[in-house]
């Protein structure tokens, strides 16, 4: 029988807990899947597997074999992988994890024209703003913004994750237009529940002064679309990533407050399990990625409405930013 079939179905065995389930994935009859193990452990003369009617357990010797075996099989899984690169053809299904926002509003276009130029690649994109462990679910690439927490992974810069704050024109004109930091103190604001400070807002001035906006939120939600739609309708102010408000700023249905005033900036980055002996697909992914965002993303692209002046509560006339 061939070895490494038996290998296989050993292996299968294991992890299914029965020649039945190991069968199926081979396209094997149960007995057949049986006598595969069989034959390794006459060749051997050793028995890997304890067998009773309701389950299989290895022995000693079996789970040294298993590990050894399970090893060789990867080995040669990857082998296969490195060959086929070497034709230059990306192949497989490639499994994508991004945060739902910035994935719903930026990656499909991206991965359209990835799909297009490799057709012997499928995808399949988990949108979550949860972190997901990517080898105890699959997970070839995820998408991560803001600073990672220390692991083994891999990651890679893919574009600048720039800050801004804003408004409607409407809310502007009914509460007046915010000069200073202190002035968002008392507005109403709307923040991101999943942040790592749910409703602190930091501003750094010319002279690198920090000016920390805290204290209770109109409205926090765990969606940055949700509260898009909420500053659109003038609910109040809203602080966030331009890759979601900056082109409401450039169409001049969202202004920006305080230009003068710097905010953070974190990073897009796409994190993997390892650089050794990385498949094409995800190889050609990120390169792609890379290129579509790059130093200058898209939705840094637009060009702002700097000359808007909206009025105050007052009535006086006050430059609204960009």
């Amino acid at each position: 029988m061939d070895r490494l079939t038996g290998m296989g179905v050993f292996v299968a065995a294991v992890d299914e807990g029965s020649f039945a389930a190991a069968a199926r994935r081979f396209g094997l009859s149960a007995a057949m899947a049986g006598k595969y193990v069989s034959a390794i452990e006459a060749e051997l003369n050793a028995r890997l597997l304890q067998r009773t009617t309701r389950r299989l357990s290895l022995t000693d010797i079996g789970q040294v074999y298993y590990e050894r075996c399970k090893r060789i099989l990867e080995a040669y899984d990857e082998a296969n992988r490195e060959a086929s690169d070497a034709h230059g053809t990306a192949r497989g299904v490639l499994r994508i994890a991004a945060p739902v926002t910035f994935g719903a509003m930026h990656l499909g276009d991206v991965l359209a024209k990835y799909l297009e130029e490799h057709p012997h690649v499928n995808i399949e994109v988990s949108l979550s703003d949860r972190y997901v462990d990517l080898l105890e679910t699959g997970v070839d690439v995820a998408i991560r913004i803001g600073r990672l927490p220390d692991s083994g992974l891999v990651a890679r810069r893919l574009a600048p994750c720039r800050m801004v704050i804003c408004a409607s024109p409407g809310y502007l004109k009914r509460h007046g237009t915010p000069r200073n930091p202190g002035d968002l103190r008392q507005a109403p604001r709307l923040t991101f529940s999943e942040a790592v400070s749910v409703g602190d807002w930091t501003l750094v001035d010319t002279k690198l002064r920090a000016h920390v906006i805290s204290g209770p939120c109109r409205m926090a939600a765990n969606n940055t679309q949700m509260l898009l739609a909420a500053a659109l309708a003038g609910a109040g102010i809203v602080y966030g990533p331009t890759f979601v408000f900056g082109e409401q700023i450039a169409r001049g249905k969202l202004v920006e407050l305080l230009p003068e005033y710097h905010t953070s900036e974190l990073t897009i980055q796409a994190v993997y399990p390892s650089a050794r002996h990385m498949p094409l697909k995800v190889r050609h992914l990120l390169d792609y990625l890379a290129a579509a965002l790059g130093d200058e993303p898209p939705w840094d692209h637009v060009t702002p409405q700097r000359t808007l002046r909206v009025r105050g509560s007052q009535g006086e006339p006050k430059r609204a930013g960009r």
